[in-house]
């Protein structure tokens, strides 16, 4: 029995450990790079009175958004750490590829659903994020593991985030 703990153990360890010191510089782009997508998308939003008039019921609180997001970010920025440091030749220029585009809809969707306040728009837009985010985790597999695993709860987000985007199509209250 002992034995089998230490198998679990060891095999729990090997997922998250590479074993590698972490390159500091790396990381710290990283981080910048997330968090100015962070920033750029959030001064397209706004939720003031549209938002307010055409949110569905079932929308968290305001405040819930920003921590959410925060720690969405943060994952985002490992994973992305994780695959620059471990992708070479073709695999790093398309999970760099990937993530732009991932970038670039995460940004989009806040221009379309706060400031053009075009839910359709935003609609599209969205599904075409999730589709990023599923090649993300899938490319992400075959570079590093980990990165995939993190990426999980901003897949499951922005599932939720599609629904809400969804019903106010539907002017569902």
């Amino acid at each position: 029995m002992a034995r089998k703990i230490k198998t679990k153990k060891k095999i729990k360890q090997s997922i998250w450990r590479s074993g590698k010191k972490i390159n500091w510089k790396i990381f710290i782009a990283c981080l910048v790079i997330v968090f100015s997508v962070a920033f750029i998308g959030s001064t397209f939003t706004d939720t003031g009175v549209w938002y307010e008039s055409v949110k569905p019921s079932i929308t968290p609180p305001n405040w819930v958004f920003p921590v959410v997001w925060t720690i969405l970010f943060y994952f985002i920025t490992i994973a992305l750490y994780y695959t620059v440091t471990s992708s070479k030749g073709k695999y790093q220029v398309r999970i760099g590829l990937l993530f732009g585009i991932n970038f670039l809809l995460n940004i989009l969707w806040s221009f379309f659903y706060f400031t053009s306040h075009n839910p359709f728009y935003a609609f599209v837009d969205i599904i075409l994020l999730l589709l990023s985010i599923v090649s993300l985790i899938l490319v992400g597999w075959k570079i590093d593991r980990r990165a995939s695993i993190i990426l999980i709860p901003y897949l499951l987000w922005v599932c939720f985030a599609t629904l809400l985007n969804y019903l106010t199509i539907l002017n569902v209250k």
